[in-house]
This record gives structure tokens, sequence and C-alpha cells, in this order.
């Protein structure tokens, strides 16, 4: 299966379906961000901290596997040059809604998130990189291409999934059930039966791996990053956060 066009289309799919990545910003937070006041989000609930995003304004921003017109346009909104990279057009046609609706200046590019050849080495200042990373096999390319492209100094604001979520039978979650089913490093190819896999792809739903914390953490340090930050949170809206943070972000500056 190629993992890339059916992720893309999948993408597509949850944009009409109001998957909660792809709701564009209101005009009330592009104003809002217009007079300094960013509040972006990496996981489900917790802005970003301060002091984690420096000043914006004049700076070369990539918001990778970002698109949805959240990011983006408030960052444009902030005085930022920004570059929206996502691998679905229906994502970066929300970027483009805002912009056209907004007046704001963003580059959109689709692509795969393990290349950015497209871009120059150390041409921005900063990524946004929301949790989007399960959708993609091997996050060490990622860490790899992200580094590549930062300047000196340059920071990367990264959201992901706990890899635990991983674990449980996924019906049974949607049930308000947790039950232990999957070992690590899961795989929706490897794992789920064939009958489970065509069954959920053919519904439309996005491929998923898990990705270990010595990839994910590791990974950054190992491409050449000092982790700055770290934090934790959930989703109000899944069973397992009574029991554990389901999503991580971190801070990485390349020095």
């Amino acid at each position: 299966m190629d993992i890339f066009s059916h992720n893309r289309e999948a993408w597509n799919r949850q944009v009409s379906m109001q998957n909660q990545w792809t709701i564009p910003v209101t005009p009330a937070q592009v104003q809002e961000a217009r007079t300094g006041f960013l509040k972006l989000v990496l996981t489900p609930t917790i802005l970003i901290p301060q002091g984690w995003l420096e000043e914006v304004k004049e700076k070369d921003v990539l918001c990778l596997a970002s698109g949805g017109g959240q990011q983006g346009p408030l960052l444009a909104a902030a005085g930022a040059r920004v570059t929206v990279f996502d691998q679905s057009p229906a994502q970066l046609a929300q970027d483009r809604l805002v912009a056209e609706r907004e007046g704001l200046d963003i580059t959109l590019v689709q692509g795969n998130m393990q290349d950015l050849s497209c871009f120059r080495d150390e041409c921005f200042d900063l990524i946004i990189h929301p949790v989007s990373n399960c959708f993609t096999p091997d996050i060490k390319a990622v860490w790899k291409e992200t580094w590549r492209v930062l300047r000196k100094g340059g920071r990367l604001l990264s959201g992901f999934n706990n890899p635990v979520n991983y674990i449980f039978d996924f019906k049974l979650v949607e049930q308000g059930k947790l039950k232990v089913r999957h070992p690590l490093p899961y795989s929706d190819l490897e794992n789920l039966s064939l009958e489970e896999l065509a069954e959920y792809a053919g519904e439309g739903n996005p491929l998923e791996f898990s990705h270990s914390l010595n990839d994910q953490i590791g990974g950054q340090i190992e491409a050449g990053f000092v982790i700055a930050g770290f934090y934790e949170d959930v989703d109000p809206n899944c069973v397992a956060s009574r029991y554990y943070p389901e999503y991580l972000a971190t801070l990485a500056i390349k020095q």
C-alpha cells in the first residue's frame, strides 16, 4: 500500500468530516494574533508555553504537516513569513481560505514530511510541528530534515502521541474501555488483521504508526538538537486520559 497516497486522501476526507485539526481559525483569533497574542497548540488542549516562542515578526516559519488553517494563519497575522507544508490538498485549502479571507501572505507546499528537499539548507528560524508524525513510518528522517532546514539557533516545536496510546484495542477504546491488545511498536499495516485493515482504511482513516520515545526524543537529540522544553497533555474526550497523558510536546533548539 502507498502510505503517502492513502494518507493524503484520508486527510482530504478528514476535512469534510471536520476533524478538530482541520477547522480553520476564526477572524477573532486572527485579530488577536495581529495584536501580539499568539495562542497556538501542538497537542489537543495546552497552549504552547510562554518562552517557547520568541518574537516571530519577520521570521521565516515552517508549519510542518500543519495544514488546516490553524497555526499558519496566526503566525502570519503576527508578522512571520509563513510556509505551510502538508500532504493533503484539502488541508492546505483551509490555510488558503483563511489567508484570502484575512489578507494574509502564506506560502503553501504539498509534500511528504520525511522529504523537505524542496527547501534549501538553513532557511527557517522556527518549525511548528503539531501532532502528526504518527502518520509517517520513519520519524528519524523527519528530525534529520528539520535540523537541516533550520538555521543555527532555530527552534523546533513538536507535539506527538504517547506510544502507550497504541497498545489498546481501538474498538473497545471507542466504547470507553481499555484492554491491552497490541505490542509496540505499532503499525496499522502490521498489527491489524487483513479484514480489520480493509475496514479501517476503507472508512477513509489515515494509517498510523507508533514511535518509541527513543525515536521521538532520542531521535531529535541524535539529529543534533538540544531538548530545551517538555510538557504533557491529554485528550479529555478519550477514556485513556483518566489514567495517563496521551500527548507529549518538546522544544528543541539547533545549536
